[in-house]
């Protein structure tokens, strides 16, 4: 992390995206000072990498286990703009939860407390122990299975709701397929992928 100062936040900026060569767009900051003086004013903004964005990631994750008393550790990659980070505890089936709702809820508490701290959205993506991993093989093989229905049938087959990840997978999993297209339907916690049949 790395101050900067200026009279405005835009002056502010400007001199860290000259000073680091990051676009303004694509910095990360957040203000932390706006001093006003009798003759002039002062803006601090205080300007990240992606490692402080991991690092304040994982410590939030640590501590939200910590206080539920199960000892944890985190390990963390940069993937295609995705923070994946895993976690392996003393109670992995706990952090998890039926179905994975546990994971999931733990998932959008980092999510939001990355976003909300630093300003900006970033993609976090957590996974316990390999869980996530075999659920997207085991969800690759089920929307393979029934696109090939789909595909005798030509009845659309909708998924139950599912999380974006989730989603993804299976979109994934279908493209390239004859005559099928994947569809996301719905809002929020409703959301839902469709496979549809296609001339």
């Amino acid at each position: 992390m790395k101050s900067y100062t200026g009279k405005t936040v835009e002056e502010a900026l400007n001199a860290a995206s000259q000073d680091t060569g990051t676009p303004v767009n694509e910095l990360i900051y957040v203000i932390t000072d706006k001093t006003k003086g009798i003759f002039s004013k002062k803006m601090v903004v205080d300007v990240y990498d992606l490692s402080d964005v991991i690092k304040f990631a994982e410590d939030y994750i640590l501590n939200v286990i910590d206080s539920l008393g199960i000892e944890s550790t985190v390990n963390t990659k940069l993937d295609d703009d995705i923070i994946r980070i895993t976690i392996d505890s003393t109670h992995n089936p706990i952090l998890i939860g039926k179905n994975g709702k546990t994971l999931q809820a733990l998932n959008e508490l980092a999510k939001l407390a990355v976003s909300n701290h630093f300003h900006k959205r970033f993609r976090v993506l957590l996974d316990v122990n390999g869980y996530k991993d075999s659920k997207y093989d085991r969800l690759t093989r089920i929307a393979r299975k029934c696109a090939r229905e789909v595909q005798k049938t030509k009845t659309t087959y909708t998924f139950d709701p599912m999380p974006a990840d989730e989603r993804r997978a299976i979109h994934n999993a279908c493209s390239g397929m004859n005559n099928i297209r994947t569809e996301s339907t719905g809002d929020g916690t409703h959301r839902q992928v469709q496979i549809i049949y296609v001339e």
